[in-house]
């Protein structure tokens, strides 16, 4: 069976935080810091200075989510990762976005030169994770995120998968500390390539 990479998309494959910052300015009259750890706590009414709720930041999220999807940029060297790596090793796109927004992430990723099969999910991609393996059969997998509690989730549902912390956003990267049940930490896609495809060469599963 072929190795298999399951790989995030925002902030790993595609910049989101900054045009979804850039677009809560424009269209809601926000004020946003991406470089914060809690970066959707930053969110500031400009006229007020108040913070919205929670669930505030939660429904300004779903608006960006399809709609202005279009404003976002591909992580340099991504596309190029992907495809090098796509000549070993099967790839699923497993983001945390509706169910709706399949179709349009796959669209988006395609026009950056990325094909590959999108999942979308909700909360801890630990199982979702193990379920593609298991479909695939890969004796081996690697799995990518920009958020340490997916690493965690993934450690615990499928602990023989190789875990990567990837933080690809310049100006929030220096701010996340690396993943405690990542493998490893790297935010640039030609360091991470070469990372991914020795695991895939080595051919076994993560140690637990």
């Amino acid at each position: 069976m072929r190795p298999l990479l399951i790989c995030d998309c925002d902030e790993v494959l595609l910049h989101m935080v900054r045009h979804f910052g850039d677009w809560v300015g424009e269209a809601h009259d926000m004020d946003f810091t991406v470089g914060h750890p809690e970066v959707f706590r930053t969110l500031r009414h400009r006229s007020t200075g108040e913070r919205p709720a929670m669930e505030k930041a939660w429904e300004l999220l779903g608006g960006f989510f399809p709609a202005e999807m279009g404003r976002q940029t591909l992580v340099p060297h991504a596309a190029e990762a992907l495809a090098a790596l796509s000549e070993q090793a099967d790839i699923v796109v497993l983001t945390n976005i509706a169910d709706e927004c399949r179709g349009p992430r796959g669209d988006q990723l395609a026009k950056f030169g990325i094909d590959a099969r999108v999942e979308c999910n909700s909360g801890g991609k630990g199982g979702p994770v193990a379920r593609l393996v298991a479909e695939y059969g890969a004796t081996v997998a690697v799995f990518v995120d920009d958020l340490p509690v997916h690493h965690e989730s993934v450690a615990t549902h499928a602990p023989g998968v190789h875990r990567l912390h990837m933080v690809s956003e310049p100006e929030l990267a220096p701010h996340i500390a690396p993943a405690p049940h990542a493998h490893a930490r790297i935010d640039d896609w030609r360091d991470a390539r070469a990372w991914i495809a020795a695991r895939f060469e080595a051919g076994s599963p993560a140690p637990t």
